[in-house]
C-alpha cells in the first residue's frame, strides 16, 4: 500500500483515467471512491453512465476537468442486449413490468427493417423512470425523471446501428453515436416499433471519444493499486489531445 507521502502527491495530478465501471455502482459513486481512495483534490468525468450499465467511464483528475465539455462532445460505441417480448417503466431490465406480449413473429428481417428508422438523426425524449442505487440496499428504487426533463426532446444520431446476434428473446447489437443517445429509450422505441415491446437488457459502453474499454481497468482493481501503480495509470493532459 501507498504511504501518505506518496498519497498526497497524487492530490496534484493533472489528466485522464479510464475506468471500468461495472453494472451495480453509480457513475457518482466510482467518482467519490477513487477521489477518496487517492486524496484528490478535484475529479469530473466525461460523460455518465447509467448504473445499470457496465464499460468506460472516463474520469477526469485535477485541471484536467476543465476539458469536461470537450470529452462529453464526443461520440460513443455501445454493445447492447436486448430483450423481445417486455416492456418495463424504464426501458430495462431494472424496472418494473407494465406488459409482456408475444415476440413469435419477430424474424431477423423485421428487426433489421424496424432499426432502419432509429440510423442517422433522430429525437428522443429520456426515459419517464430510471432505475437507482441506493447504498446499503440491495436491488434498485426506481425514480421518476423530471417532468420538464422527460418531455424534452432532443435530436442526436445514430451512425451505426447492427445486429451482431439474433437469438430470440435476446438480441445483440451494436451501436455508434453522437452524445445525448438514450440506449434506454432507443430500445423502448424499437418496441414499440415492432409491437412486442423490448427492454434493455444489458448495456456496455466500449468507446467514448478516442478512448477504448481495452484500455481501461476495472473499477475494483483501480482500487487496489498503490501510489505508484495508480499515477501510471493516468493519461496526462498535454498526452490526452484535450482542447
Amino acid at each position: 500500500m501507498a504511504n501518505l507521502a506518496s498519497i498526497a502527491m497524487l492530490a496534484e495530478l493533472d489528466g485522464l483515467l479510464l475506468v471500468d465501471k461495472p453494472v451495480g455502482i453509480s457513475a457518482h459513486d466510482v467518482m467519490k471512491a477513487v477521489k477518496n481512495r487517492f486524496n484528490l483534490v478535484k475529479v469530473g468525468h466525461g460523460g455518465t453512465l447509467d448504473v445499470t450499465a457496465s464499460g468506460l467511464f472516463v474520469l477526469l483528475l485535477g485541471n484536467a476537468t476543465r476539458f469536461s465539455n470537450s470529452l462529453m462532445n464526443g461520440d460513443r460505441a455501445y454493445m447492447a442486449a436486448i430483450r423481445l417480448g417486455c416492456s418495463t417503466d424504464t426501458y430495462d431490465r431494472a424496472g418494473r413490468i407494465v406488459a409482456e406480449k408475444p415476440f413469435d413473429g419477430v424474424t431477423r428481417e423485421a428487426f433489421d427493417a424496424a432499426i432502419k428508422e432509429f440510423r442517422g438523426d433522430i429525437y428522443q425524449s429520456p426515459p419517464a423512470f430510471s432505475a437507482v442505487k441506493i447504498p446499503g440496499r440491495d436491488g434498485y428504487e426506481i425514480v421518476q425523471t423530471p417532468e420538464d426533463e422527460a418531455k424534452r426532446e432532443r435530436l442526436v444520431h445514430v451512425y451505426r446501428f447492427v445486429v451482431s446476434e439474433f437469438t430470440p428473446p435476446i438480441v445483440k447489437a451494436e451501436v455508434f453515436c453522437t452524445k445525448g443517445v438514450s440506449m434506454r429509450s432507443l430500445v423502448g422505441g424499437i418496441g414499440d416499433a415492432l409491437g412486442c415491446g423490448a427492454v434493455l437488457e444489458d448495456c456496455r459502453r466500449i468507446s467514448a471519444g478516442r478512448y477504448a474499454i481495452q484500455d481501461a481497468l476495472p473499477f475494483m482493481d483501480l482500487l487496489k493499486l498503490d501510489a505508484v501503480e495508480f499515477k501510471r495509470r493516468v493519461i496526462p493532459t498535454s498526452e490526452a489531445g484535450l482542447r
